[in-house]
């Protein structure tokens, strides 16, 4: 019997997606699912959802909830980490408060940017604190992480945890499909290459029956382009740097200096951008939850169908021996990427086999694609050294070099920003020296 432990089990959707496709699998019957959630209600909920998909599916999979993290973890195989430190409030509310006090706006605020910068510095000190446990009760399981901001959470895991990490990303799977499908273009027998970093990946290629659809697709967005449509930042990346990017076009308009400009302010307009849209997300979840509970916990018909996650594809993998290739968050050791730092974590394909997940060499990006990937590696790079080494000009040297926040604030303002943030967010995040 294989163990799977689902740290932040409270977030009972996500479990649904990612457990449920393992009770909904012939092969995974084996398992025994260990849940922990810091939150007891949503822990409770948890289990009672996924014992009413083991009722109605005849599974054999045994389900735990425990208030005892260690405990939950001893004798995993996999750890699926989904937890999200601070919450909507207070965190993701401050996030968004201070930085819009100073005259810098955001989109979602959870990858790279300030928001991005101070979900590292509350959760990288969590993640470790895993990692310390891991070592002691589990120390050959193979970490999943799926929280924010992945690249450099995958990072802290890896360097500083000592434990086997790939971070996985829904972004990989439905980057295609969804531009199909904005474009009306079939992609079916559609072949893909994706490599970058998580949330900045780029379909470097993409074929059918060895025919490059790129001019097609291209010709296609700049009709599109004369529409109104959500995804109108990442169709304008791909006509002025040649590629598409994985991650969605709100995401997107908060990486670069291009976009979310106080002296532009027709481009919100112009590029349909959302500003605060994960807030509103947060907010409606937070509403739906109320809605739906009902229909997850108290539901003794409960049913799922298998969801595009990575997770229990990649436990079949490992378990029989049926090697996949998924889009992997992991360390770029030797150069996976030539032209990017070994000290980035980057999302390439990567084998999943008996022998574990094995990332394989994509080579140089096209520079210009490499140039903008650098650019917010830079805050990432930084963010874990300030988070890990406990400094506060750390903080600010992440701050100032995110090309976003750059392009709007002064030097003395970002820091005063920074300092305000480390002071409303108080216990949430470690004390800095």
């Amino acid at each position: 019997m294989s163990k799977l432990t689902f740290i932040g089990a409270g977030s009972t959707v996500f479990a649904k997606n990612i457990l449920g496709d393992c009770i909904v699998s012939p092969k995974l019957q084996h398992l025994e699912v260990a849940l922990y959630d810091i939150d007891a209600e949503r822990l409770s909920d948890s289990e009672q959802m996924l014992n009413h998909l083991i009722n109605t599916y005849e599974s054999s999979i045994r389900v735990t909830a425990h208030n005892d993290r260690r405990e939950a973890l001893r004798g995993a195989s996999y750890v699926v980490n989904a937890i999200q430190v601070g919450g909507y409030e207070p965190s993701t509310v401050i996030d968004f408060e201070v930085p819009r006090k100073y005259g810098l706006e955001q989109t979602i605020g959870d990858t790279n940017g300030i928001g991005g910068l101070f979900r590292n510095l509350r959760t990288i000190p969590v993640m470790l604190g895993i990692a310390e446990d891991m070592r002691d009760v589990c120390p050959d399981a193979l970490f999943m992480n799926y929280t924010n901001p992945m690249s450099a959470l995958t990072k802290a895991m890896t360097e500083h945890g000592g434990i086997r990490t790939v971070g996985l990303c829904h972004s990989v799977q439905v980057c295609v499909p969804e531009l199909f499908e904005l474009l009306g273009m079939d992609d079916e027998g559609v072949s893909a290459k994706i490599a970058g970093i998580n949330h900045m990946a780029w379909l470097l290629e993409v074929k059918k029956n060895r025919t490059d659809l790129y001019p097609e697709i291209k010709r296609r967005a700049r009709e599109k382009q004369k529409e109104t449509h959500g995804d109108m930042v990442r169709l304008d990346m791909m006509e002025k740097f040649g590629y598409y990017i994985t991650e969605s076009s709100e995401h997107n308009a908060e990486y670069y200096p291009y976009y979310i400009k106080r002296n532009y302010p027709e481009l919100i307009n112009k590029f349909n951008i959302p500003l605060d849209e994960y807030p509103r997300r947060c907010v409606q979840q937070i509403e739906e939850w109320k809605q739906q509970r009902d229909q997850f916990v108290e539901n003794e018909q409960l049913t799922h169908e298998r969801s595009k996650e990575y997770a229990s594809y990649m436990i079949e993998a490992i378990e029989y021996n049926e090697p996949i290739v998924i889009g992997g968050n992991v360390m770029n050791t030797g150069g996976l990427i030539s032209n990017l730092p070994e000290e980035a974590c980057v999302e390439v394909p990567c084998v999943v086999d008996a022998n574990g997940v094995t990332p394989t060499y994509v080579g140089k990006l096209p520079e210009q694609l490499a140039a903008l990937n650098r650019n917010v590696i830079n805050t990432q790079i930084m963010s874990v050294e300030a988070a890990v080494s406990g400094k506060k000009e750390h903080v600010y040297q992440a701050a100032l070099l995110d090309p976003h926040t750059a392009a709007e604030l002064s030097p003395d303002d970002i820091i005063a920003m920074c300092d305000e943030l480390l002071e409303r967010h108080g216990n949430w995040v470690p004390v800095l020296q």
